[in-house]
């Protein structure tokens, strides 16, 4: 699993101050689960972030901002953002903070339910 562990350790840096965040190997890196939703990401050097659909179309129109695409569809309310969008502290700081922003309003997935065996 390949991602940028300096930008992992700044987002946990940044969500140490939160009670219930939890991280889980997903997307082929880590993701920073807040308040049993996913909040946060990081895959390679990019930062996923979790935003909303209300956010969306004006995040897309951002430098260094682009969609998310999984199994060829397009995942609205989840965009990448690049390492050059956020080497600074207050760019960093503002993708944190729409996506922490939505996670609190944004619904759990539903838990899968384990078959017995």
């Amino acid at each position: 699993m390949a991602f940028n562990e300096r930008l992992a350790n700044r987002i946990r840096e940044t969500l140490a101050h939160l009670p219930d965040v939890v991280e889980k190997k997903m997307f082929h890196g880590i993701c920073f689960m807040v308040n049993g939703k996913m909040c946060l990401c990081v895959r390679l050097d990019d930062m996923l972030c979790r935003i909303g659909p209300k956010k969306y179309g004006e995040a897309l129109e951002t430098n260094y901002c682009r969609p998310m695409i999984h199994n060829g569809r397009t995942m609205t309310g989840f965009v990448f953002v690049s390492e050059e969008g956020i080497r600074k502290k207050k760019d960093f700081d503002y993708w944190v903070n729409l996506a922490l922003a939505f996670n609190k309003e944004a619904k759990a997935s539903k838990k899968a339910v384990k078959k017995k065996k």
